[in-house]
């Protein structure tokens, strides 16, 4: 069996990363440094992909103002500090039974981002509910490409902070299911 260096250590983060995160929507009034959105960013670079096709853009906006200048990010997102935009070209990924891979490459990238951002003490919340041409004619995006998802991203104000989030971990997860309730061995 091959292990990850990290594994043969008995390092765990990435478990108390994925155990521990939750989605963060209000952010203090400090700026994101430049090396950890950068760390996220290559994060999102290293992500798998089919067929290594790499498909994922990413349009980074620093300062809160910016942010809510561009008039796209919710108004339940309260003052984000930097949003990455993470948009996917359906022409550099494929389709596969009527399925397009570009949404499922670009989740992927998104998915190490929020990691990472969590490792360095920052929330973000994967945004969803936006009106694509909204945000693409905000950010210059061209046609042929899609947006998959927005990324607020800054360090957590009050409730959201890390330390309650790992306080909280002693009671146990939130309103998961059970694995029988979800997981079906051989068949359904």
């Amino acid at each position: 069996m091959i292990l990850s260096p990290m594994a043969e250590m008995g390092e765990t983060r990435i478990w108390d990363a994925i155990a521990t995160r939750r989605s963060v929507r209000s952010f203090e009034d400090i700026p994101v440094e430049e090396q950890k959105l950068t760390k996220c960013l290559e994060a999102a670079r290293l992500a798998p992909s089919w067929g290594n096709k790499q498909c994922w853009q990413f349009i980074v906006v620093q300062g809160r103002q910016k942010v809510d200048d561009l008039g796209i990010v919710p108004a339940n997102i309260k003052n984000a500090p930097a949003l990455i935009v993470a948009c996917g070209d359906p022409e550099k990924s494929g389709t596969m039974d009527g399925k397009p891979y570009f949404m499922f490459d670009v989740g992927i990238a998104v998915e190490h981002i929020i990691l990472e951002a969590w490792e360095q003490g920052l929330g973000t919340v994967i945004v969803g509910g936006f009106r694509e041409s909204k945000v693409r004619a905000a950010l210059g995006i061209h046609e042929n490409i899609r947006v998959v998802a927005l990324v607020p991203i800054g360090y957590p104000t009050g409730g959201d902070t890390i330390a309650t989030v790992l306080a909280n971990k002693t009671v146990g997860p939130k309103n998961r299911k059970e694995p029988k309730e979800i997981v079906h061995y051989g068949r359904w």
